[in-house]
C-alpha cells in the first residue's frame, strides 16, 4: 500500500504500529541530534521524529527537506514525551526508519498556515496552495457536508435531483446575461442561465411534482463580498402547494441544516415580518435581528422648533444604543464621517445622551427644551447611559437606508453581531413591483413569474404598485439567504403581468412564448424557493465573504487571476464564431 494510514488518523491505541504515511512537510526542526518534522496531508498533521545517533544518514536526508516537499516515510508510532493538546494526533510520534521524497517544492510564495502572511491576491493567484490550509480546507468539506445533508433532507420529502441546460436562451429582464456565440448558428447566442426559473416551472407542467437542483447559476454584475459572477443555488419547486406549504417545507430544511451542520437545535418556528415592517424599523429587507435598535420615527416629536435640518425634512427617525452614552465626541465625530460617506451619503448625525440624572443632552440643545427632548427620550423608552442618533432627510427611503447603515455599524462596535448566535426569519409580503428611474417603468421586485396575491388582483389594471407579491425571502443574520415565490400557473394572467412590465404581446411571445403555451396545457398551481448555497457555508463557517467558501472564486473585478480568466481569444476562434471584436473607449 502507498500509506498504511492517513496524517490525521493514528493515536495511542496504535503504538508500536509499524505504518507508513505521506503528506506534505509543514515544517522541520533541528534540536540537538534530533530533526522532528511535520508532515501533513487533508485529514491532519502528525510529528516524525528522525535519530542521528540511529540513523546519520537518514537524518541529514531530513535536514534537507523543504517546506511543501512531498514525502512518504514508513516508521513505528511511538508516545510523545512532550504531547500536544491542541493536536489531534498530539500524543504520538513516528520514529522514522524510511524516508522517500517524492516531489520537491519550491519555497511557496506564502505560508502554508492558518492564519497566512499571505494577502488576498496573491492567495488567489496560488489558490492550489491557498486551499492546503486548514481554514480553507475545512469550509469545503462543510460545503460538502451541507450538499449531503441537504440532498438527504429533500429526497426524504420526495423530491428528484433533475439537471437542467447550462445553455439557454438570453432573458435581459433582469441582472445582465454572459452569453455564449454558438458557431453552428452565426450571429446567434446562448446564455449561462441567472437561474433556473422557467425550465423548473416546466418540470412541475410536466409533473415531476417535486424538483431540486444544486446548480451553477451565471450573472454579470458588480461584485460584492456575497456576490461572484458564478454561483450556486439550492434550487427547489413544488407543485400543489401554497405559500405556507413551501415555508413550512423549508423552514423544516433549515433547522434540520442547523442541527446536523451546527449542533443548534431551533424548535420555535421562524418570525415573519412583512416587508412593509422590514423597512419601515430597519431600513432592510433582510434585516439583522441578533439586535434590537428599531428605528423610531420622530416628525412629530422635532419638527417646527426652528432647526431648519429637521423642519425641513421628509423623515426624522433614530436609533437608541444601549449603554452607548459613554461614546467621547471623538467617536461620535468618526460615527458622523461614517454616515457621510459617498457610499452612505447622509448630510450630518445628530446624537443625544440619556444623563445620569434622567436629563437628555443633545448636540441641538439650543433649538429645543426639555421638555421636548423628554418627549424623544419616552418615544425610544431611553434609560439613563443610553446613545440616541438621529438621522434625517428628504426621501424617507433613503434615509431609512442610511439609519440602517448606522444601525449595523453601532451593532458591530457593541459587540451585537455574534456570529455564534442565530437569528431566522422569513420577510413576506414583498410589493410585486418597483419603478425603475434608469429604464422609466415599472420592474418586477423578484421576477415576472411571481403571483400577486389572490386579493391584490384587481389592482393590477388601477394600481399595479401597490400589489404585494406572493414572496418570501428567509433572512439569517441579515443576510438573505434564499427566496422564492407562488409562481403565476395561468398564461392569461402572465400575459397581463408582461403587460404591466412594459413587453409588447410579440416580445412576451418572443421570449416567454413557451412558458405561456406551456400553461395551457394543465398547469399545476406551484411554487418555490432557492438558496444560496455559497451565503449557507459563509455563514455557518463564520466568514464574512462567500469567497473562501468556493474551491475557486473570482476577484472583486470578476477575475481569475489564476488561470488569467477572462482572455483575448485568438482570431482563429473569433473567425469561428463570426466574431469582430470593437472595445469602446472610456
Amino acid at each position: 500500500m502507498f500509506r498504511t494510514n492517513t496524517c490525521g488518523e493514528l493515536r495511542l491505541t496504535n503504538l508500536g504500529q509499524t505504518v507508513t504515511l505521506a503528506g506534505w512537510v509543514q515544517r522541520t526542526r533541528k534540536m540537538g541530534g534530533m530533526t522532528f518534522v511535520d508532515v501533513r496531508d487533508r485529514y491532519g498533521l502528525t510529528q516524525l521524529v528522525f535519530n542521528e545517533e540511529i540513523d546519520a544518514e537518514l537524518c541529514a536526508q531530513a535536514n534537507k527537506l523543504g517546506r511543501e516537499y512531498v514525502i512518504q516515510v514508513t516508521g513505528t508510532v511511538s508516545e510523545r514525551e512532550s504531547k500536544n493538546k491542541n493536536l489531534p494526533t498530539g500524543d504520538i510520534e513516528i520514529i522514522v526508519s524510511c524516508l522517500k521524497v517524492l516531489n520537491t517544492s519550491k519555497t511557496p510564495p506564502f505560508t502554508i498556515e492558518d492564519n497566512s502572511d499571505g494577502g488576498d491576491d496573491i492567495r488567489m493567484k496560488y489558490r492550489y496552495l491557498d486551499l492546503r490550509r486548514t481554514p480553507v480546507r475545512q469550509n469545503l468539506e462543510l460545503r460538502h457536508r451541507m450538499t449531503m445533508e441537504v440532498r438527504r433532507y429533500l429526497d426524504s420529502k420526495g423530491f428528484l435531483e433533475i439537471e437542467t441546460p447550462m445553455l439557454v436562451g438570453s432573458t435581459p429582464e433582469g441582472a445582465r446575461d454572459f452569453v455564449v456565440p454558438s458557431r453552428m448558428n452565426p450571429g446567434q447566442f446562448y446564455a449561462l442561465p441567472q437561474s433556473p426559473q422557467t425550465l423548473k416551472q416546466l418540470l412541475m407542467v410536466s409533473g415531476m411534482d417535486r424538483y431540486f437542483q444544486i446548480v451553477k447559476c451565471f450573472r454579470d454584475e458588480d461584485l460584492r463580498a456575497d456576490r461572484q459572477p458564478e454561483f450556486t443555488q439550492i434550487d427547489c419547486e413544488m407543485s400543489f402547494v401554497e405559500q405556507e406549504d413551501v415555508i413550512t417545507t423549508f423552514e423544516g430544511m433549515a433547522k434540520h441544516l442547523f442541527k446536523e451542520l451546527r449542533g443548534v437545535e431551533l424548535t420555535e418556528p421562524f418570525q415573519r415580518m412583512p416587508w412593509s415592517e422590514a423597512m419601515k424599523y430597519y431600513g432592510s429587507d433582510k434585516p439583522d435581528l441578533r439586535f434590537d435598535m428599531k428605528f423610531v420615527e420622530l416628525m412629530d416629536v422635532l419638527k417646527g422648533y426652528g432647526f431648519s435640518v429637521f423642519d425641513n425634512a421628509a423623515y426624522i427617525g433614530g436609533i437608541c444604543a444601549k449603554g452607548a452614552a459613554v461614546y467621547t465626541r471623538k467617536q461620535l465625530d468618526q460615527l458622523t464621517d461614517f454616515v457621510k460617506r459617498p457610499q452612505i451619503g447622509a448630510k450630518g448625525m445628530v446624537y443625544a445622551r440619556i444623563e445620569a440624572d434622567g436629563n437628555v443632552k443633545s448636540s441641538v440643545d439650543k433649538f429645543y427644551s426639555q421638555d421636548v427632548l423628554q418627549q424623544m427620550k419616552a418615544a425610544f423608552n431611553a434609560e439613563p447611559g443610553d446613545l440616541i442618533l438621529i438621522l434625517s432627510g428628504d426621501d424617507a427611503m433613503k434615509t431609512r437606508k442610511q439609519l440602517c447603515e448606522l444601525r449595523l455599524e453601532m451593532g458591530n462596535q457593541l459587540g451585537l453581531r455574534d456570529k455564534n448566535k442565530f437569528a431566522c426569519l422569513w420577510v413576506v409580503d414583498f410589493p410585486m413591483f418597483e419603478w425603475s428611474e434608469e429604464e422609466g417603468r415599472l420592474m418586477a421586485m423578484h421576477h415576472p413569474f411571481t403571483h400577486p396575491k389572490d386579493e391584490d388582483i384587481p389592482l393590477l389594471d388601477t394600481n399595479p404598485e401597490a400589489v404585494r407579491a406572493d414572496a418570501y425571502d428567509m433572512v439569517v443574520n441579515g443576510v438573505e439567504v434564499g427566496g422564492g415565490s407562488i409562481r403565476i400557473h395561468d398564461s392569461q394572467l402572465q400575459a397581463k403581468m408582461f403587460e404591466i412590465l412594459g413587453f409588447t404581446p410579440e416580445r412576451a411571445q418572443e421570449q416567454f412564448g413557451f412558458l405561456m403555451n406551456a400553461f395551457q396545457y394543465g398547469a399545476p398551481p406551484h411554487g418555490g424557493l432557492a438558496y444560496g448555497l455559497d451565503r449557507w457555508v459563509s455563514l455557518f463557517a463564520g466568514l464574512d465573504s462567500i469567497r473562501d467558501c468556493i474551491a475557486f472564486p473570482k476577484n472583486n473585478s470578476g477575475r481569475d487571476v489564476m488561470l488569467d480568466a477572462p482572455s483575448v481569444l485568438e482570431q482563429k476562434q473569433l473567425d469561428e464564431l463570426n466574431l469582430i471584436v470593437n472595445i469602446k473607449e472610456g
